[in-house]
Order: C-alpha cells, then structure tokens, then sequence
C-alpha cells in the first residue's frame, strides 16, 4: 500500500487492548534462549522486529515453538549457541541487532550481522569499542562505526572493565549488562557522560533479575556484575503491553476530549509497568489531560481546564527519558495554546530515521511553525490545521501512528508507506479507527 486516506476523526471513545511491548517482547525472548530451561513466554509482540529476533535465535540453533496464539516457547541453551558460524539479517531491529552483537561477542564464533541501509546508517561504534576494550574481535564490513559487522571468536577479559558513552543509544549499554553474565566473570560497566533514555535500561535490569542475574549499580552510573551468575528460566513470562503504543490512544483521549469526546482506556499496562513510557501520562496532564490509573489500565480524557479553554497546555519539558513518546507529544502541541518545547531530544537523530528533521518537516505540512534545534524542536501551532496534508513516514512506524492523531483536528490527512506500522503495531490503523466516529472532511 503506497499511502493511506485518512477521514476526519469527529471524537473518540473506548477502551484498547494494546499488543504487547517490542522492548519487552525481544529482551525477553533473547533472555529466554540464553537460560537454563524452557521458558513460555506469552502475549509476545507479533512484528517485523520480533519475528528478526525469532528468526535469529533459530538460525543460531535455538528451539523457537508457537505456543498459542502470541505465545512462544524457547528452548534454553544455557549460555552457547549450537550454530557457531551463521550469518544474521536483523532488518532495522535495534532491539535485536545490539543485544546479539554483544552477546555473540562474547560468546565466541564467526558471525556476520547486517540489516536494511537505514540500519547500516545507524551508528554502532561506541558498543564494537567497548567490547573491543575487552578482547572482541569486530570487523566493520562497511564504513567504520556502522554496521554491517563480523564478529570473530576470540577471548575476552570483562575483568578490567568496560566504559561506554551512554549518551547514544541506551541499547549499547542493554547489550554489555545482557552479555556480560554470560562469561561467569565478576566486571563493571562505568558509564561516560549522560545515559540517555534511562527508563529503557531499568528495564532491562528488572528484566535480568526475572531470570536471576541481579546487576548491583549506583545511579545508573556503574554497574556490577557479580561472578558466577547465569540466566534461569521463570518457566513462564508474561509480556506488557506496549506502554509506547499507548501513548497514541491516551494522547487521542485528552485531544478529543476538547471537542466532547473520551475518555480512552488502554489495557495491559498500568501503575505497575516496568516501561519508562509510561510517564508520558505525566506529560498529558501537563497539557491539561485527566489521567486515571490502575495496576494493569490507563485512561485519559481532557481536564476541566482544557475543555474550557478548547486547547491544551504547551509543553516545555526535557523529554529525554522518553524519546519514542515524546514524538507523540510534538503531534499533541499542535493542538495547544502556544509555542511547546520538546527538549534533550538529539537520540532521534539516530533512530529509524533522523526524527528530528523528519518531525519538523511533518508538521509543517500541517501549518505549524517549527524551529529544530541540534535537540529540541520549538513547535508553534496553527490556528487551524492544513487540511488534506500528506505525510511522509520515512519508513518509521512512529512517524505514521504519531500524525494520524491530527485527524483529530478535523483534517483528512494522507499516510504514505503506512505499512510501516508493522514494525511494532500492524493493527494500529484498524485499532484507532474502532474507537472513532468519523466527521466530515472540509
């Protein structure tokens, strides 16, 4: 499909079952083929990215068995893959192609990784120098820094340490504290600079310990990895809903919400969630959003305030906690009162494609007003947005879920490559348009 119309959207109102965590989904099923024992893993992602991670766990000898619907079960290998020579195409899955550079590298064998060219764009270097610093041995196969890459077996020593700019990717990081257990070896990792994306790297060490392997760190700074530890199955897992997918459907509650409509309900992640995203909530009521919360639901309206006024609240916040909800809020501050600024943002630039400039160029095909910075953008909205807009995705499934919410304003809009959602959410368009009631176009 080359592009999608979209009508008007008058309100919305409901509830969303979300599908679950990519984040989760591929930590999980890499921890999973890493332990000792067999592990169900439930409520797994259906995507591109998790199928990459599934189709290269089994490429390296791991039992991967559908287990019921959005259900998997893996087959530990205690610490080493079967296939010790294999080539791996991971498409543009950062969730999986950073962890299994750092796994494979440290466990030994002739490996070769590469992806889509957006991923070959995607810098890797400052994970290869770390690992290197440790006795890996990394080849770049084209331009320095980038992949593609082969990895050779070679011996590694974690016991010096390893120190790495978290000021990148927080991937980077996942990867070493994912790997490093595996050589049963006391290390540390000592961060340089600012960790970015935080929430994404508490994560994964919450998800560690559910396999037994605890990380000792202070401030997210250093991390200690104890000697002798090694990954266990739980026997059974049960994934998250995408906390990043809900921020669309919470964002669309507040924003109809000024023309009569909502609330919107997500389920499957709530007070208890493990995922940093989930503080985009914080950033709707901010806005001038009414938030309700439970253990495992989300709902979201617009407050009394917002509705008065008919516009919401600018932002001017460091939204650099949650970089992939964050791009959900620059589509929300065009239907505030005022210049919003997304600030401590420059991650975007290195993501599926250069957000930063990608949004800006987006969103003044709707008639806002838009300063991009190294990392922030200053948004000034519209009195009325631009109807009949047609929106270029970049091959980057938030950019398309993120402005089909200015239907919102009343416009009909055009995706193109909407088929991109499939990397995270095939049924996004379907889902939003269940809880919809279509206006007339102008």
């Amino acid at each position: 499909m080359k592009y999608l119309e979209l009508a008007p959207i008058d309100r919305v109102a409901g509830s969303v079952h979300l599908p679950g965590s990519k984040s989760i989904s591929n930590r999980t099923l890499l921890l999973a083929a890493l332990a000792e024992g067999d592990t169900t893993v439930r409520d797994v992602l259906s995507s591109d990215d998790t199928r990459y991670m599934l189709d290269a766990l089994r490429s390296l000898g791991v039992e991967c068995a559908a287990a019921g619907a959005h259900n998997v079960r893996i087959r530990g290998i205690a610490g080493k893959f079967p296939v010790a020579r294999s080539e791996l195409f991971l498409g543009n899955a950062g969730t999986a192609f950073r962890p299994l550079t750092a796994v494979l590298a440290l466990l030994g064998g002739e490996y070769r990784l590469s992806g889509v060219p957006r991923m070959h764009e995607r810098p890797i270097g400052d994970l290869v120098d770390a690992l290197r610093s440790i006795g890996a041995r990394i080849d770049y196969l084209g331009e320095p820094g980038y992949p593609p890459l082969q990895i050779h077996a070679g011996r590694v020593d974690p016991g010096r340490g390893v120190r790495i700019r978290g000021n990148v990717s927080s991937q980077f990081v996942t990867g070493l504290l994912m790997a490093l257990p595996l050589t049963g070896r006391e290390s540390t990792v000592e961060i340089e600079g600012e960790l970015i994306s935080k929430p994404y790297v508490e994560m994964t060490l919450n998800m560690m310990r559910l396999f037994g392997v605890t990380v000792d760190h202070r401030e997210l700074h250093t991390f200690a990895v104890g000697a002798g530890q090694r990954y266990r199955s739980p026997g059974e897992i049960f994934v998250e809903g995408d906390a990043s997918s809900a921020s669309y459907f919470l964002a669309a509650g507040v924003i109809s919400g000024l023309r009569g409509g909502g609330p919107v309900r997500v389920e499957g992640v709530g007070r208890d969630s493990i995922q940093g995203d989930i503080r985009f909530a914080e950033v709707l009521e901010q806005m001038g959003g009414r938030i309700t919360m439970g253990a495992n639901w989300i709902e979201a309206a617009a407050g009394a305030e917002a509705i008065k006024r008919g516009r919401l609240r600018p932002l001017d916040t460091d939204l650099n906690h949650i970089p992939d909800a964050a791009m959900t809020a620059a589509v929300a501050a065009l239907f505030a009162q005022g210049t919003s600024t997304l600030r401590n943002i420059a991650s975007w630039r290195v993501k599926e494609t250069d957000r930063l400039a990608a949004m800006a160029n987006e969103l003044r095909k709707l008639g806002a007003v838009v300063e991009e910075g190294p990392d922030y953008l200053r948004i000034t909205p519209p009195d009325r947005l631009t109807p009949h807009a047609e929106i270029d995705t970049y091959d980057d499934h938030r950019i398309a879920m993120a402005f089909a919410l200015a239907t919102l304003g009343g416009v009909p809009l055009r995706i193109n490559e909407p088929e991109c959602v499939r990397k995270t959410f095939p049924e996004y368009f379907n889902v939003l348009g269940s809880i919809s009631s279509k206006g007339s176009a102008p």
